[in-house]
């Protein structure tokens, strides 16, 4: 009963681990929980990732990091520079491999072998 449910509404563990992202960023204190939000929210446009556990992963990452940065009262331009962009688009690339730009890059070049004759 349990993979019919998820193939309903997907994968229970990664929305449990969702719900527990979403606990630790609101107990972050100000500024580190606006900062911490406004980087996820880039990542959701931006990222382009297609795997729920990558991303929640990623998630895990970008928290750990706000919190430790937080309990050490680092400043908010220490952790992500006078670029917050550049920031985020590092940070962001460290999970490329499951971006959907990526599995099209690979669905293209086979597409492409098949086309052309060759094996893999």
């Amino acid at each position: 009963m349990n993979k019919f449910i998820e193939k309903v509404v997907g994968d229970l563990g990664d929305k449990r681990r969702w719900r527990q992202y979403k606990a630790r960023v609101k107990e972050l204190p100000e500024p580190y929980r606006a900062a911490c939000s406004a980087v996820e929210r880039y990542a959701m446009y931006f990222s382009g990732i297609t795997n729920g556990n990558t991303m929640m992963t990623m998630l895990d990452n970008l928290i750990d990091l706000f919190e430790e940065h937080a309990a050490d009262g680092t400043p908010i331009r220490q952790i992500v520079g006078e670029d917050p962009v550049e920031f985020a688009e590092t940070f962001l690339a460290n999970y490329s491999q499951d971006h959907w730009i990526a599995k099209e890059r690979r669905r293209l070049q086979e597409s492409i072998r098949n086309a052309a004759g060759e094996t893999s």
